[in-house]
């Protein structure tokens, strides 16, 4: 399927020069650290019960540009963010806990909490990490932060993004050689422990272990991940899949608009549910979660469950064996079945999980009837930011087309403020983060 073809050298080379004028050093000795946005097309709302996800990287996401600053000062600029961060490489940071509540991160990474804006914040948790597990840092950076433009980053995860970002630009400075899963423990810590944002390990995995054309799967509980290629139908004759793009459609919504309990809940009960099932099974546990109840357990007791508990349940199981299908149908590069394997995880999320606000359930529900859609769903929880579509590479324009159209009757207020250009984006997928 070749090779992504994000950043492109007009990219590449404008982040250069900005960071050489900063720097005052020549363009060839500014690297730039290319961390890209990902999406999960199946395995929604399991993570956190050790179920089964795939996902992909797209050629959108975060560049940052830097060069060593040759002592331990570290200088940096955001294209979006008026001011400059600074601070020393050679002084201890401290976690800043923000209790996980009223937290918005922008396309470059900054989190802002109530009214405050500190969009250093990543870069100090790219130094605790790196700190916190005994790397001596001396060398800082001259450094320039950029997102792609025009896309509001909501379910996407570009705080992974930033953070992976500043990781890999002080390991390059400091020559110290860390591999995919010692970075992925690093950006945990970033969001875990510096900022007290609490989040999984799925975003940064995607960001740091995926491959251009491969459908990366993980298995939460285990930790293990494997890269699904696309199988061969006969000795020596690689199998051609249909050409597919991938098709984000904004809401517009910013903040989760929602009166439900919330994401908070939704995990409870699973929990709830697997304590329950493992009690009624014989098999108690003291911390459960639904990966540690086997399927024939949840079909023979699952009439104990009351209702909400029994749809977050089936959700769990159904979703996870759409992944497990999804694999399988991957690797035969079939995209209708797929993309049907999709469309099913963003029914089961609305259904039986009962997360989405009403603009990104109609969303959703417009993207089904778009033109050449394999599948869709929402990204992310579905309370904000944009729904995911896998669409024939030769009806993307079409489909993109017929989507802002429709979004616009529906929603006519929240599509009003969305960028026309931007609002729907025809998307295609990444690679691993990396240092060019």
């Amino acid at each position: 399927m070749g090779e992504s073809s994000w950043p492109s050298d007009t990219q590449l080379n404008y982040v250069r020069n900005v960071v050489s004028r900063m720097a005052g050093r020549r363009t060839d000795e500014v690297q730039v650290a290319v961390s890209p946005y990902r999406i999960c097309p199946l395995g929604a709302h399991i993570d956190h019960q050790g179920g089964m996800v795939c996902a992909m990287t797209i050629d959108k996401g975060i560049l940052l540009g830097f060069v060593p600053s040759g002592d331990s000062q570290v200088y940096l600029r955001s294209e979006q963010f008026r001011g400059e961060v600074q601070f020393r490489v050679d002084e201890n940071q401290h976690q800043k806990p923000m209790n996980g509540t009223n937290v918005k991160v922008h396309s470059n990474g900054s989190s802002t909490q109530h009214e405050d804006c500190d969009w250093g914040n990543y870069a100090r948790g790219a130094q605790y990490a790196l700190q916190s597990r005994g790397h001596r840092l001396s060398q800082g950076i001259i450094g320039y932060i950029c997102g792609s433009k025009g896309l509001d980053s909501s379910g996407l995860s570009s705080s992974a993004a930033v953070g992976i970002a500043y990781l890999l630009a002080f390991e390059r400075a400091n020559n110290l050689l860390m591999s995919p899963a010692e970075n992925i423990e690093y950006d945990r810590l970033i969001e875990n422990e510096y900022l007290g944002l609490k989040n999984g390990i799925l975003d940064q995995s995607a960001i740091l272990l995926s491959s251009h054309g491969c459908l990366t799967s993980m298995n939460c509980k285990t930790k293990k991940h494997e890269l699904i290629r696309f199988s061969k139908l006969q000795k020596d004759i690689p199998l051609v899949p249909k050409a597919f793009k991938i098709l984000l459609a904004f809401s517009g919504l910013k903040q989760a608009l929602t009166s439900n309990p919330g994401y908070n809940r939704r995990v409870e009960e699973c929990q709830e549910a697997a304590k329950l099932l493992l009690d009624a099974s014989g098999n108690g546990k003291t911390e459960p979660v639904l990966s540690d109840v086997h399927p024939e357990v949840h079909e023979a007791f699952k009439h104990k469950l009351e209702t909400n508990l029994a749809k977050r349940a089936e959700h769990y199981f159904s979703e996870n064996m759409r992944v497990l299908k999804g694999i399988e149908t991957w690797a035969t590069g079939d995209m209708k079945k797929f993309g049907e394997l999709i469309s099913a995880s963003g029914l089961s999320s609305i259904r039986n999980y009962e997360c989405g606000a009403e603009p990104l359930i109609q969303l959703y529900e417009i993207l089904l009837r778009a033109p050449g859609v394999f599948g869709a769903r929402f990204s992310g929880a579905g309370f904000r930011g944009c729904c995911l579509a896998f669409v024939d590479a030769n009806k993307a324009a079409e489909a993109a087309s017929f989507v802002r159209g429709e979004y616009s009757k529906r929603q006519p207020k929240l599509a009003s403020e969305l960028n026309q250009e931007t609002a729907v984006l025809i998307c295609d997928a990444g690679d691993c983060a990396r240092v060019i």
